[in-house]
């Protein structure tokens, strides 16, 4: 029997952090055994805000490479680019033209960065969800990982599956699978050092407020002893009062591989002195082998460049099909 598909994907903005690993890549990881995995570096995303092209390129190559240093397998996962494949821009536009305009204007993420941007907004930044619907029903999965903040971004999807399927298809004869989001609880949302509040983010101006995976030791350690935290004696989960005090212990829960239960009557008499030594010495040994792993990768263009030419192939083949099939429900003629 065929293993289920899932897909995901990653912008190659600014360094993948801990949030990118606890919250979305050690879960493919694991995904990566029971399911065939599609994962790519979401390059045509990058650039829906202002973005360094001095940058983008090595920046994508440093995404792959950060994949497989933590523990995705080539030989089990497809890792490609979104920008190799033109099927994506294409099935995109298609997308476009069914999408009505009231469906992006209400998506939350576009209007907290347009608030942000101001007179920069794009097109491309009201867009993305379109495109983001075409990366994912390119490729059929059943299942898409995604954080509780991107769900309304794959409703979208599901939305525009159904529409293209009730006016260009048949409930015998779907144009295209519509698929099922997969929520991760623990970890999927991993909050800001400097505020309990707001989800850890590439995009902070604050470098203090995320550990990134490529921090030396010195300054994880010196990162964690300056978050943000509170007067009270004792560390507990789950107060609505203590928002980073629930962050650092689910980030030492995550990193250690411990139980809820084991890290709640471990740290409930400790204090903040006592315990963010703990954490760093823990993010630490965690990292470790990931980064040394990371650095050999990027020390080896070649051998990455033949994991994406393989993983790009695989893609294409797979993004073409439905591509096709698309394109022939629309009333496309065949290119002679």
């Amino acid at each position: 029997m065929a293993k289920q598909r899932i897909l995901s994907g990653i912008q190659p903005t600014g360094n993948l952090h801990l949030g990118n690993y606890l919250g979305a890549i050690r879960n493919w990881v694991d995904l990566q055994e029971e399911y065939d995995a599609f994962l790519f570096m979401a390059d045509l995303h990058a650039i829906t805000v202002p973005h360094d092209p001095t940058r983008l390129a090595e920046d994508t190559y440093k995404v792959a490479a950060t994949y497989i240093a933590c523990g995705i397998d080539p030989e089990k996962a497809t890792i490609f680019v979104q920008s190799h494949l033109s099927a994506h821009s294409e099935l995109a536009w298609l997308f476009n033209c069914i999408t009505p305009l009231n469906w992006l204007e209400r998506m939350i993420q576009f209007k907290e960065k347009a608030i942000k941007q101001g007179e920069n907004v794009s097109i491309g930044l009201l867009d993305y969800p379109v495109l983001q619907a075409a990366d994912i029903l390119l490729y059929e999965p059943d299942l898409v990982p995604v954080g509780e903040d991107q769900k309304q971004h794959l409703e979208l999807t599901r939305d525009i599956a159904a529409r293209l399927n009730f006016q260009f298809g048949s409930e015998e004869n779907p144009v295209l699978k519509v698929p099922e989001p997969m929520i991760r609880k623990e970890g999927a949302r991993v909050m800001s050092l400097t505020d309990g509040s707001k989800k850890m983010s590439k995009s902070d101006p604050s470098d203090q407020s995320r550990i990134d995976l490529t921090d030396p030791p010195e300054v994880m350690v010196k990162k964690f002893k300056r978050a943000k935290t509170d007067p009270e004696r004792g560390l507990w989960f789950d107060d609505p009062a203590r928002p980073e005090c629930h962050n650092l212990l689910t980030l030492y829960m995550l990193l250690s591989g411990q139980t809820k239960e084991a890290v709640a009557a471990e740290c409930r008499e400790m204090g903040w002195g006592q315990f963010k030594p703990l954490l760093a010495e823990t993010a630490v040994e965690a990292l470790s082998p990931i980064q040394a792993r990371f650095n050999e990768l990027m020390g080896d263009r070649a051998y990455l460049e033949s994991i994406l030419k393989t993983g790009d192939e695989k893609a294409r083949a797979l993004a073409n099909q439905t591509l096709d099939r698309v394109k022939t429900a629309l009333g496309y003629s065949k290119p002679l």
